[in-house]
Parts: C-alpha cells; structure tokens; sequence
C-alpha cells in the first residue's frame, strides 16, 4: 500500500508521516508550492508552505529516508483560492480560504495526482478520524481526540470518494503527544509554532492584499445607520468585516459595529451590538458526510466559525443544495461567505457555505 505524505513543514504532517510508515505504507513525502513570493521575516512563523517549511519537510523525509518531491500547484492555487477569496470580499462576504485550499487543493488536486500515480491514502497532519460505517456504507468524519485542537470543521468538503482516500493519523492523539513523538525521532521542526495566519495574507492586511492584486481602486462611501442616516465615510468597503468594532474612524456617541456590507450602493451599515445577533441562517453548496440527505428536520450542534463552541440547533435540507439552519439561541454577527458545520455527536453531518 503506497501512501502520499502531504507535508506542510510543521510537526503536525511530520509525525502523520512517521506515524504512517509505522502502519506499514510505502511512503513519499510531498510539499505543495502554492504561491510566489516569501513572507516577510516578522510573519515567518505565522504562514506555511515557505521555502524554509519545504526544507523543514525535506530534512524529515531525509530523516525517515522516504522520497521528498515539490509539486507545483501555483495555478490552481490562485484560481480556486486566491481568486475566490477576492470575489467573495468584492461581493461583501467573509470568505475562510483555508476550507477552499483544503477542498480544491490538498483533498482535490492532490488527491486526484495522488490517484494517478498510483497511491492509495493521501495522509496530512489535521486533527480529525475518518471511519467507515459498514451499517451505512458511508465514510464518516470524526472530530479528533484532543478536541482544543479538532480541525473537522475545515474539512466538512470532502466527499466520499475523497475521505476514503484520506489518512489522519493524529486524530486520537493530542498535541503534546505529537510534538513528544517529533522530539523523540530528531525531527528539526519538533517545538516549531503552529501556523496562525492566511499563508498568503500574513500580515493579516486583508484590504492590501486585495488592493495590490487587483490593482483596483475600492471607493470610499457612507457608513450609515440602520434607518440609512449617515453617520460617516468609510475607506472602501474591503476594509471591514461583519461584527467588527475597532478601526472605522467614526466619532460615536455608544459602540458601534458592522452589521451589513450593502455592495450595490457602497454602504457599510453599522448597527449596536444587540442588533448582529440572528437565530436562522440559509447556506448552500451543501455537502452532506454521515448521510445522503436529510428528509425530515434534524437536531443538530452548529459551528457558524472555526473557534465557535457547537451550538444545539435544528436543520432542515430545503434541496439538493441548501439548508436552513434555525439555532435555539441567537448568535453573532454570522457572516456570509463563512461556513456552516453541522455535527451530531462526535461525526460531521456535513455543511454548507452561508449566504
């Protein structure tokens, strides 16, 4: 059985793969080069797929002595995650491109590479279990044991085809015990940090990034209230994110907070903070794991952002494509662009994209 290594360079990939020569795959070790350019210095510890964390995944394949290649997947990384992130902020939404990367890139150009040159498991470092379930037919997402560290909510994409093709050897460990394992077998990257930021944004600076790739000059506009009275001028409607408080540039009599971005007049609405929270959300691009579809409503936990604790809430499937989440309580600032996480117990049900 011959298993493809996806290998960030952190000790997270790098132990899956000590993990699964353990298990008696024949083993390649692969690090995908995504983008041009390097992060600046100050950011090299928040980013990932760098030029030093390819040599930090190089020096673990030579030390485990299994084969070390660079796949170039540059193209489809601007097209399928850069390019969608910036449509989605020029359309007012809040897009998370680390579930695009995981959908189009490692768990589907790779994946599909992976098949064609004759693997059978593509393994990576996220903390989560695949299981198959005999009763149903179906391979199941489970979150991982170490739950401060669970990753199944950016991995609610995957379809079938692609979680039977899919190794997570970390899912029942936990963190310490992952770096203990790395220190243990002399790997360089044992105590390097997690990775915190977009690899492509590491500064963080969103609007900068959009601004120097497209070239675009975003126009300034009104801030208003919800009744339309303005309040204000915003400096282009790239800069602000749902729910957020800080940085707008406004003398106000109370906090105020960005509730809506009204693309077609270039409004950005702001609202105090009682007015963000909702209880029903419609999301779409639906892609549903432990089932084949939901023929009646259905309690569930939802997780509406990646650090959310689950909350308990009823889904119902409205077609092939779409869900209507209505939580018990009300939560806040949903964002559209984000994902919806639905999850039943310990397994993902599925998810969605909210719009």
């Amino acid at each position: 059985m011959k298993a493809m290594i996806a290998l960030s360079g952190g000790v997270d990939s790098s132990v899956a793969a000590l993990l699964t020569m353990r298990q008696g795959y024949d083993c390649e070790g692969v690090t995908l080069k995504l983008y041009e350019g390097e992060a600046p210095p100050e950011a090299a510890d928040k980013t990932c797929c760098s030029l030093d964390d390819a040599e930090d995944a190089r020096s673990v394949c030579r030390r485990l002595g299994i084969p070390f290649y660079v796949f170039n997947f540059r193209d489809s990384f601007e097209r399928e995650v850069i390019d969608r992130f910036i449509r989605a902020y020029e359309c007012g939404a809040t897009p998370n491109p680390c579930i695009d990367c995981n959908r189009y890139i490692k768990f589907g150009g790779l994946i599909e590479r992976a098949r064609e040159l004759g693997f059978n498991k593509v393994v990576t470092g996220h903390y989560a279990t695949v299981e198959y379930s005999a009763e149903s037919g179906r391979y199941l997402l489970k979150k991982s044991k170490d739950k401060s560290k669970d990753q199944s909510y950016v991995l609610w994409p995957l379809t079938q085809e692609q979680l039977e093709m899919s190794y997570f050897p970390l899912g029942e460990m936990t963190k310490e015990q992952t770096r203990a394992l790395a220190e243990e077998n002399g790997f360089i990257n044992a105590r390097k940090r997690d990775s915190q930021d977009i690899c492509f944004v590491p500064d963080g600076k969103f609007y900068r990034f959009i601004e120097s790739r497209t070239g675009k000059n975003y126009p300034c506009g009104d801030f208003v209230d919800e009744n339309g009275n303005v309040l204000g001028e915003h400096k282009g409607m790239i800069r602000y994110t749902i729910g957020q408080r800080k940085g707008l540039g406004l003398a106000l009599p109370h906090p105020m907070y960005v509730k809506e971005k009204d693309t077609e007049n270039n409004r950005v609405v702001l609202c105090e903070n009682s007015a963000l929270f909702s209880r029903r959300l419609i999301a779409k691009d639906l892609n549903l794991i432990s089932v084949p579809e939901l023929t009646a409503p259905m309690r569930v936990r939802a997780r509406v952002r990646y650090n959310q604790p689950e909350q308990p809430a009823t889904v119902t499937q409205l077609d092939s494509d779409t869900i209507e989440v209505v939580f018990d309580e009300p939560q806040r600032a949903i964002c559209k662009g984000q994902a919806v996480v639905l999850y039943d117990g310990d397994y993902v049900l599925g998810g969605a994209v909210i719009v």
